[in-house]
């Protein structure tokens, strides 16, 4: 009898109770292994092999072979064994080593217990313990896949392996003709296949951008959809935001219950509240704003205790208010999580009833709202605040340029009756800035832009947001009040979701730190503190650059979550921070004024019963997720308005440069515009290139040729991916930047170990070596 070699897979033995009999199968013939063998050969592989497992581990070949499968079809036939696709053999009862999962309960511990998608194990429970999960943390409704290890005590539990794709329930794409019918292909650029089209209810044509129902039932063949919607034609701007928000899977109406609760409310009355309608509070937002839901005042603190400090109000619209636990406003909101901002348009959290109207603070108008009252000293540092539930009337609705003008010296850009409370908001801002430079939070300098529209709604260009020292006004002002928030929670020990964001990671702080002294920016040991990214970035002088690096150091930061377990906030440089600022388009707000109310004990509308434990785990990391889904779909959106805009410049060429770098190419951003794009590496030359993640490059093998972060390009738009939003562009001039020219250096040295490079080589181009232009 040969003696078994060891399974290909590297599986640990489990123990359990003895599966096998000890009695030979009838046919077994010599050179086959027993039943007893094949039963612990199955066992120490993890629970289940595939037939060609089985023989290259016993040595069967040939004829012996087709008598292997009959014995296995015996073990399953007598209830030993299983079938499993594909073409595999598991003990009966046992978990595959490897098997999908969905998320179904977070315990009170943050653990996540998850049951298999498919539902021949049953009622299985697979625990995913909270220390071993990555952020960001999946949530309830999330598909896994996981690796199962059974303990002692015959419970399972998992390690995740990656996190899947949710099942599509709609498809938005536009319609080819296929054979006598129609096919849809997907504007998804992350769809996997094409759907055939069924149109017995809606009419369409090709070219149609089409909103479709997945059918069900489909296997090895392609994949059926039903049409439910024509939306137009795919270059119509108005068609962008609203394919994104399908393909998101964004609730888009709200139910009719929701919409009758919003028009039912009414304005508040003072009764039980604190009267702050003489206060002379405005409101700072952009040009374009609608929701109007935070006001702001300052005034020296009359305290004699508080020499140089001031009195901060920061009111806030009080949404709970309006939308009561558990009501129809209330499951939509928490449903959605958190309003969605498109370029064109918004998809907000409450229906416009609320959002627009009740709970926005519009000038001159009394509104309902729950204001935080702080003192801060002469340093900034805040002394004291107390929370009252009120009613307020705005005196202006000012924008950011609006209040600029005033720190600039001029005295006509608002209203005479606010002008000396404005001036005083920037005096206390002095102070709250102060305080933040002291304690060394993170400033990067990453832009963003705006989409500009012309009269006929079609993008017209691009414009980077601008960062006013209003802005930062308001942003400090913002802070303050969720410091105070988070900090009145955390004293008494009350459910609170907390904005945490947890320190980077150490391997991707050392590889930031090669990089920099690539570029000759030394590296200091002690770079670990919030404010020594500040200052890093602060000392590059060129500005394209110096927002190259605020990205790198933006990727090596951990995401900031939602969590009832405050571990503090890192960007901020701050031990307790929470979100309650925003509950007109943040439900994570909406929790924080409901738990103030409760602890407070202002009035109704506060946290019911059982808000807490493992409820709150879980809302945390829904809300969590409705965020990442949001900021994907903006960008989403504003990635095909940029294709929708450069469609006609297919030729035309551009100055760019280098955004980031990838085994299969690279990313390009276009100075003008911010517009980005891809270089792929088959037509930047012939060569076999390299990719040097330390130095973010990639390197010819055979030329020594370098491209790197940072390097400055001119490219030729070559092709447009409306639907995707996909830009490709064609290298025609390359200028290396300090990165290329050291990695060339090293390189050009033979110090570099090519073991720690990946490659891909190419074909075509123009030959690679050391040319620098291309036509």
């Amino acid at each position: 009898m040969p003696m078994p070699r060891k399974p290909n897979r590297r599986v640990a033995p489990r123990s359990g109770p003895e599966l096998a009999s000890r009695r030979p199968l009838p046919h077994q013939q010599p050179g086959l292994p027993s039943r007893r063998q094949l039963m612990e050969f199955i066992q120490a592989a993890g629970g289940e092999v595939q037939v060609r497992e089985i023989a290259q581990a016993f040595s069967v070949k040939g004829d012996q072979r087709h008598a292997l499968r009959k014995v296995l079809r015996d073990l399953r036939t007598e209830g030993e064994l299983e079938g499993r696709p594909p073409r595999r053999h598991a003990i009966t009862g046992r978990p595959p080593a490897i098997m999908p999962v969905t998320v179904d309960l977070i315990d009170e511990d943050g653990d996540l217990l998850a049951r298999p998608i498919d539902e021949i194990f049953g009622e299985l429970v697979i625990r995913l313990p909270h220390h071993a999960l990555e952020r960001p943390v999946p949530g309830l409704g999330d598909r896994l896949l996981v690796k199962i290890f059974r303990q002692q005590d015959g419970s399972f539990e998992g390690r995740v392996v990656r996190v899947l794709p949710k099942t599509a329930r709609e498809v938005v794409g536009v319609v080819e003709r296929a054979g006598d019918g129609f096919r849809l292909r997907p504007a998804d650029r992350k769809a996997k296949h094409e759907y055939r089209l069924r149109a017995d209810k809606v009419q369409v044509a090709i070219g149609d951008l089409v909103r479709a129902h997945v059918l069900p039932g489909w296997r090895q063949d392609i994949p059926y959809a039903e049409a439910v919607e024509n939306l137009g034609s795919p270059d119509d701007p108005r068609s962008i935001s609203l394919m994104t928000a399908i393909e998101a899977d964004l609730p888009m109406v709200f139910p009719a219950q929701a919409l009758d609760l919003a028009e039912q409310a009414q304005p508040v009355g003072l009764e039980g509240r604190t009267d702050l309608r003489d206060v002379p509070l405005v409101t700072i937002d952009g040009e374009d704003a609608r929701d109007f839901d935070d006001a702001v005042h300052a005034v020296v603190d009359p305290d004699p205790k508080n020499p140089g400090g001031y009195l901060l109000t920061v009111a806030i619209a009080d949404v709970a208010h309006y939308v009561r636990p558990d009501d129809a406003l209330d499951r939509e909101a928490k449903n959605r999580g958190n309003s969605v901002y498109f370029p064109d348009r918004v998809i907000p959290m409450l229906p416009e009833k609320l959002s627009n109207d009740l709970c926005s603070l519009r000038p001159h108008e009394e509104r309902a709202c729950l204001a935080c009252v702080i003192s801060i000293d002469a340093k900034g540092h805040l002394r004291h605040w107390k929370f009252h539930r009120a009613v307020m009337k705005s005196r202006a609705r000012l924008t950011y340029s609006a209040v600029e003008g005033v720190e600039q010296g001029q005295s006509d850009t608002v209203p005479t009756e606010v002008l000396e409370p404005v001036r005083r908001l920037f005096q206390a801002y002095e102070l709250l800035r102060a305080a933040r430079d002291e304690r060394g939070a993170m400033d990067l300098d990453v832009p963003e832009r705006k989409v500009l529209f012309s009269e006929e709604g079609k993008p017209a260009g691009f414009r980077p947001r601008e960062r006013l020292k209003s802005h930062q006004l308001i942003e400090e002002f913002m802070i303050a009040a969720n410091v105070a928030a988070a900090s009145e929670l955390e004293k008494r020990k009350a459910p609170c979701l907390y904005r945490v964001h947890d320190k980077p990671d150490a391997l991707k702080l050392a590889a930031l730190a090669d990089y920099m002294r690539e570029l000759g920016l030394p590296w200091g040991k002690n770079v670990a503190k919030p404010g020594d990214f500040t200052r890093l970035v602060s000392r590059i002088e060129d500005d394209a650059s110096r927002q190259i690096v605020s990205q790198l150091v933006l990727r090596s930061q951990a995401q900031a979550v939602y969590h009832p377990d405050n571990i503090g906030h890192f960007g901020l440089n701050l031990r307790s921070y929470a979100h309650f600022t925003s509950p007109i388009r943040r439900y994570s707000d909406l929790f924080v004024h409901r738990a103030l109310i409760s602890q407070l004990k202002l009035g109704d509308g506060g946290l019911p019963k059982g808000e807490e434990g493992e409820a709150l785990y879980e809302l945390g990391s829904h809300l969590s997720s409705t965020e990442r889904r949001a900021m994907v779909a903006e960008r989403t959106a504003y990635e095909r308005f940029v294709a929708l805009f450069m469609q006609d410049q297919v030729g035309a060429r551009f100055e760019a440069m280098v955004s980031s770098v990838q085994k299969f190419g690279l990313f390009v951003s276009l100075l003008d515009s911010g517009a980005e794009g891809l270089i792929h590496v088959g037509s930047i030359g012939r060569d076999d290139w390299m990719l040097d993640e330390a130095r973010h490059a990639l390197v010819g093998r055979f030329s020594g040729e370098v491209y790197a972060l940072g390097d400055r390009v001119t490219v030729e738009l070559e092709e447009i991916d409306r639907l995707g939003g996909r830009i490709s562009f064609r290298l025609i001039e390359h200028q290396p930047g300090p990165a290329s020219v050291a990695a060339a250096r090293e390189w050009a040295s033979g110090k570099k170990r090519r073991s720690g490079l990946t490659g891909r080589r190419t074909k075509g181009g123009d030959g690679g070596g050391k040319k620098r232009r291309r036509s």
